[in-house]
Formats: C-alpha cells, structure tokens, sequence
C-alpha cells in the first residue's frame, strides 16, 4: 500500500517540477514522401508512400536540442522496380513511430545544417519480400533514427530533412523526405 501511494506522489508532483536545463519547449510538425527500401534485393526497388511525425523539441543550448517524437508512415509497392520493370521483390511498412532523439544543429540565422540520432519503437506490419529474405511481420520493433537537414528561416522555424529509420530486425530502412514546420508552445 505505501509503495503505491509513494508512486502516485511521485507521478503526481514530478509532473509539476520543470528541468532547469531546458530553455525553450516547441512542437515541430512534419510531413512528406515516405519510402521503404530493402537492406538487399536484386533489383532496386523503392516503395513509396506517406510520412507524418510531431516532434516535442526541448532545446537545451542553440546546437542542441532533445526530441521525443511519434509518427506514422506508410508505404505500399507498386509491383515496379525504380526503372518501371515489374518485380516481385518489396519492402513495405505500415507503422506508428515512437522514441526520442537529439539533434546537433549549428546555431545559424537562415541556414542552420543539423543532424539527429535516436532510438525508437515501431508499431504496425513489416513486409520484406527479396531473393534473400522474406519477412512478413507484425508487432513492435526497435527502430534506430538518423536524420540528415537544415532549418531554414530567420528564426530557423522551417525545416527540410531526409530522415531514415534503419530496422534491422526486418531488413529493411524506411524514412521519409519531410519538411517540418516548428510553433512555440505557451
């Protein structure tokens, strides 16, 4: 009984404590082309789709920031190799994306270069179908994030980012080509 009253104590006050070392709290929201390639296949293949991800950005200094995110992406094949030749092989991913990252930004007006790297779940169906492998999955899986842009703006509040999620438990690498919009929270 103590334990439990103890845990919604603290569930309850920690809510209302803030980090000192967070200096601003933004909501980044991003949209794009989302695409599933696998990590071998004979032919090239590229399946496309939707992307979708809100991102908590709680800047700690201007070059870096921390950000836990969720998302979707989904992505379908259409039977055709990037060269328009039909092929069997495929790789697709319908799934919700949560985890957290930290980007690496230089703090430049107008043109600010950055990178992020995180980990993260994803949650949905997996289908890998190649000469090498053949996956058709369901569940949760780790995801490993790596993004790759530049935050665009005077107050550098529009971003533009290839964006990579390597699942290694499905051979496959899904991401998008996003561009993010950033609001202050109040």
């Amino acid at each position: 009984m103590i334990k439990h009253v103890l845990v919604l104590f603290f569930v309850v006050f920690s809510s209302t404590v803030q980090a000192q070392f967070i200096k601003e709290k933004t909501l980044n929201v991003q949209a794009g082309y989302g695409i599933t390639v696998p990590d071998e296949s004979v032919a090239i293949i590229r399946n496309g789709g939707v992307f979708a991800q809100a991102d908590l950005v709680l800047k700690v200094k201007s070059w870096f920031e921390l950000r836990p995110y969720a998302g979707v992406l989904l992505t379908n094949s259409n039977g055709e190799d990037v060269n328009g030749f039909p092929t069997v092989e495929k790789a697709e991913t319908k799934a919700f994306l949560l985890g957290g990252k930290a980007r690496l930004r230089a703090p430049i007006p107008w043109v600010a270069p950055f990178v992020e790297l995180g980990i993260g779940a994803s949650v949905g169906k997996f289908e890998t179908f190649t000469f090498f492998n053949d996956i058709d999955k369901s569940g949760v899986i780790a995801h490993f994030p790596v993004t790759i842009g530049l935050e665009l703006g005077k107050q550098n509040n529009v971003d533009i980012a290839f964006i990579y999620y390597y699942q290694p438990s499905v051979k496959q690498v899904s991401g998008a080509i996003a561009v993010g919009v950033t609001f202050p929270l109040k």
